[in-house]
């Protein structure tokens, strides 16, 4: 007998999975210069080469034991001392070593502070469109996951509408920004916004509601937009970063989990966070990449080529007659259905080779994900078959 809820997970497939392996068999078949696939996330512009030159460095010069080896559970300390001192040379704050939990990952990161602040009817609020993976990271580990409908015209947060879902059962509300799906960045105003209903709430319930500020995309902004760093503006902020995207390695797995001084009852918090994680079997995240993390803290993408695709995609887009908000941030767009059901829509494009991922569990069931990290040439040959989709769509 097995559990019948991890069954259900693992015999569920996503559909980004499901429509990237799909493009897989079709290229065998077609070509893969016939199969159009905006369904993954895959960074497509190389990491920048300091990151290769860090591996080597370490491996070349670093004793065996030393890269190879177990670290602490949090990490090593000369990688957190080097992770919180750039947070702090940067965003003019205080960050300590102390305040650093490495992860494989953001996912993990994620998994651990939920289930650090899950307790009996814990309720964690999401924000559509939201991650898809938010759902299953809170119902499996506890809580009870709300939702806060999109704010279709701008993608920013509508505050009125999460203002009436805060109860006093609600630990946290995930924060992410820049956004996947929808590229959007969540301006300060928002932000300010949003860290004053929390604090007033807060208040009222007589316990801390806590942002977790999901943060993979931070350095993958565009046309100068500010990304605010949100525990300068709400104290009671937990970072869970990933170097994933904005160091083009997301094969590599390495994050961490970053609870400020300033956070209310942080001590305890890291605390749980560090339990979170050795319940779900932690042991320490692969040393060689936070050696490698530690060398490359300043290190930044060269996001020419994403922003290119960002521009030609979307101009290209609008004048076909699509809706979209154009992305700031990240490398997402979400496009409104032509028709009005992305899975329609999402169904017929996969007819034409054209792979795009319905907005259905991102909770936008009207909206599709193109992810524009991919190769510009082939972005130039999808854009027919977007023409002839909403073409078809309006006939």
């Amino acid at each position: 007998m097995v559990n019948p809820a991890m069954l259900a997970l693992g015999t569920t497939r996503s559909c980004i999975r499901e429509l990237f392996e799909y493009g897989l068999r079709q290229a065998a078949l077609v070509g893969r210069e016939n199969v159009f696939d905006f369904s993954i996330d895959n960074p497509s512009i190389p990491a920048p080469p300091e990151v290769n030159e860090a591996f080597v460095s370490v491996i070349q010069s670093t004793d065996s034991l030393s890269v190879h080896g177990y670290t602490q559970a949090p990490g090593s300390w000369d990688a957190r001392e080097a992770v919180a001192g750039e947070l702090t040379r940067r965003f003019g704050t205080t960050i300590r070593g102390e305040n650093i939990f490495f992860t494989c990952g953001a996912a993990p990161a994620l998994i651990s502070v939920i289930r650090a602040l899950t307790v009996e009817g814990t309720e964690i609020i999401g924000i559509a469109p939201y991650f898809a993976e938010y759902r299953p990271f809170v119902e499996r580990n506890g809580a009870k996951f709300v939702t806060v409908p999109a704010d279709t015209a701008a993608f920013q947060i509508r505050i009125d509408e999460l203002e009436s879902r805060i109860s006093p059962d609600t630990q946290a509300v995930i924060v992410n920004s820049p956004n996947n799906p929808s590229g959007v960045v969540y301006t300060r105003k928002t932000l300010e916004a949003l860290a004053a209903l929390l604090t007033e709430k807060s208040a009222e319930i007589g316990h801390p509601i806590y942002i977790i500020a999901d943060e993979p995309y931070r350095e993958l902004v565009y046309d100068g937009v500010e990304v605010p760093f949100i525990p300068s503006i709400y104290p009671n902020t937990i970072i869970c970063y990933s170097y994933s995207k904005s160091l083009s390695m997301p094969g590599e797995r390495i994050g961490y989990v970053c609870v400020p001084d300033q956070a209310e009852d942080s001590a305890d918090l890291f605390a749980a966070v560090a339990g979170a994680a050795r319940a779900l079997g932690h042991v320490c995240a692969p040393s060689l990449q936070q050696k490698v993390a530690a060398l490359c803290t300043t290190s930044r993408p060269d996001l020419e080529a994403y922003d290119r695709n960002r521009n030609v995609l979307y101009d290209a887009l609008v004048s076909y007659g699509y809706q979209c908000v154009k992305p700031n941030g990240a490398f997402y767009m979400f496009v409104k259905a032509p028709g009005g059901s992305a899975k329609d829509f999402s169904r017929k494009a996969k007819a034409l080779n054209l792979l795009v991922v319905p907005g259905d569990d991102f909770g936008c069931p009207e909206y599709f994900r193109i992810s524009t990290c991919v190769s510009h040439e082939m972005l130039l040959r999808s854009l027919p078959v977007f023409k002839r989709m909403i073409n078809s769509s309006e006939a």
